[in-house]
């Protein structure tokens, strides 16, 4: 791997992370934190080989560590003062709306949703980095697409907790 091949995954990389993190600096972090792991195990990429979807791998299981590690933030919650902010929409509303909904995906989805909106991976691919069956890539990405537009049309966000599993005979 030459060090200009790697270089131009950079912007992918960045748009990725911003979009999976939702904020800037964490977003640089995060790619500081993948290309770090990806020069330390530049020995494990098979030449030849898709040199984007690996060091997407990559950025997705430092993400995953990094959010299984994270300890919960004090947050606010908007809904709740929605009334209160009431102003003119504008079209950068709108897309301040979108960021919101796409932070409100569980985060399975928003990587899948993500990978193929912004970074046009194949499904095989997004497989490959996601490390999940093609039909399971498939449905997160249905889930997504639906739970997405439910969001921007208005509808609740989810529960704190997970429902609880029913068993259907």
């Amino acid at each position: 791997m030459d060090s200009r091949s790697l270089i131009d995954q950079i912007p992918s990389l960045r748009r990725y992370a911003r979009a999976l993190t939702g904020d800037a600096w964490a977003a640089d972090d995060l790619v500081q934190d993948t290309l770090e792991r990806a020069c330390h195990k530049w020995q494990l990429w098979i030449v030849g080989s898709d040199l984007r979807a690996w060091l997407f791998t990559i950025m997705h299981n430092v993400f995953a560590s990094q959010a299984r590690r994270a300890t919960p933030r004090a947050t606010v919650d908007i809904e709740e003062m929605a009334p209160q902010l009431e102003g003119a929409e504008s079209h950068r509303d709108r897309a301040i709306d979108l960021q919101r909904c796409l932070m409100m995906l569980p985060e399975e989805q928003r990587a899948v949703l993500l990978l193929v909106a912004l970074e046009d991976l194949s499904y095989a691919q997004l497989a490959r980095v996601l490390n999940v069956p093609l039909g399971t890539v498939m449905s997160r990405l249905a889930r997504a697409r639906v739970r997405l537009q439910e969001l921007m049309e208005g509808a609740p966000p989810p529960a704190a907790g997970r429902a609880p599993l029913r068993r259907l005979k």
